[in-house]
């Protein structure tokens, strides 16, 4: 599992064209200048391939940008996040993605950074202010065409186990698309709801997987829609000697997701995933817009794909780069981008 957890300044020199232009001669205010921009990532959850994926994106980005970037990681400390983002005011920067969080904690956070003068996005946490543009992967469609592909591959009568932890909006997001599956399908029969965001996620996770299937051996279906949950759910099934008997559906995808997935027999038969380093530009673009003075949109989603265990070892995928050359979607989103903007080297 990568992970990384620092608080760093990436430096990052204005790029050139192969003509040899400067890209910040042809860019609005304040790009003209990027060396005098700096912008903030505040993060509340980085552990797994996801995040680490994410943050490259956000680096990626902003090095094409030629901006100065700020990295605050709280390690799931919501009261240390909010001290972050103060941290951020205070060191003066232009603009703050906040990535990840509870509402309640960065909701003020967020407002204090507005009030500032500072421009903020939002990823996967609403701190329910009109001005913060809200970055997300269509969370609920995420849910949504995983939860299709399980009644698709079962039928609409199963036995579930859902592993959820509320306050965290991707996953209240999904949880919609799961409540409104079971009211659509009264055939599946919900015996069992766990999780945990403890550290490490994935570990913390089959620790409890293992009581809940020992305890409800008729679970022939796991709803777990984050893929550290899929991990740990798989752990404890592999454990168990269920890979046979139970299916796992997820959402999000990393190259160590694929090699899980395609393990001879894995439960793990299909997630809904955008390329996390994907969401990571799109976020630091939509950023960029609202610091030249274009609107974003209140919400801006970057549409998810359906990857299937099957569709894996048909096309002998092994890792992102290979998924990608397969799905172009997972390459990039033309989402957030503007004529002028510079976008990472491909």
């Amino acid at each position: 599992m990568l992970r990384r957890n620092f608080i760093a300044l990436t430096g990052a020199a204005t790029l050139l064209f192969g003509s040899g232009h400067a890209l910040s001669q042809d860019m609005p205010a304040p790009f003209d200048k990027p060396e005098d921009v700096s912008i903030a990532l505040v993060r509340y959850l980085s552990t797994g391939d996801f995040f680490q994926a994410y943050l490259s994106g956000v680096e990626n980005q902003a090095a094409a940008l030629g901006v100065d970037l700020r990295v605050f990681d709280s390690r799931q400390d919501a009261a240390l996040q909010a001290d972050m983002v103060d941290q951020a005011i205070a060191l003066g920067v232009n603009g703050i993605v906040i990535q990840h969080g509870l509402t309640e904690s960065m909701k003020e956070a967020a407002q204090r950074a507005v009030d500032a003068g500072i421009k903020v996005v939002a990823f996967d946490v609403n701190v329910e202010n009109q001005a913060i543009p809200q970055i997300e992967q269509s969370d609920y469609q995420l849910g949504k065409m995983a939860l299709d592909q399980a009644l698709k591959d079962n039928g609409d009568s199963f036995t579930a186990g859902y592993v959820y932890v509320p306050g965290i909006a991707p996953l209240d997001r999904r949880h919609v698309a799961w409540e409104e599956t079971k009211s659509a399908n009264p055939g599946i029969t919900e015996v069992a709801q766990f999780g945990t965001l403890d550290n490490p996620i994935a570990n913390s996770v089959a620790n409890q997987a293992r009581a809940v299937l020992q305890a409800n051996p008729t679970i022939n279906v796991v709803f777990a829609p984050y893929d550290e949950f899929a991990k740990g759910v798989k752990i404890a099934v592999d454990e168990a000697g269920l890979t046979d008997d139970i299916d796992i559906y997820s959402a999000d995808v990393s190259t160590a997701d694929i090699s899980a997935m395609r393990e001879p027999g894995s439960a793990w038969v299909a997630t809904v995933a955008t390329n996390p380093a994907v969401v990571g530009e799109v976020s630091v673009r939509a950023l960029a817009l609202m610091l030249a003075g274009e609107d974003p949109g209140a919400s801006v989603v970057v549409p998810p794909t359906l990857i299937t265990q099957s569709f894996l070892n048909d096309q002998d995928i092994k890792n992102m780069d290979d998924l990608g050359a397969k799905m172009p979607q997972f390459q990039h989103a033309d989402v957030a981008i503007a004529d002028w903007m510079p976008l990472p080297a491909r």
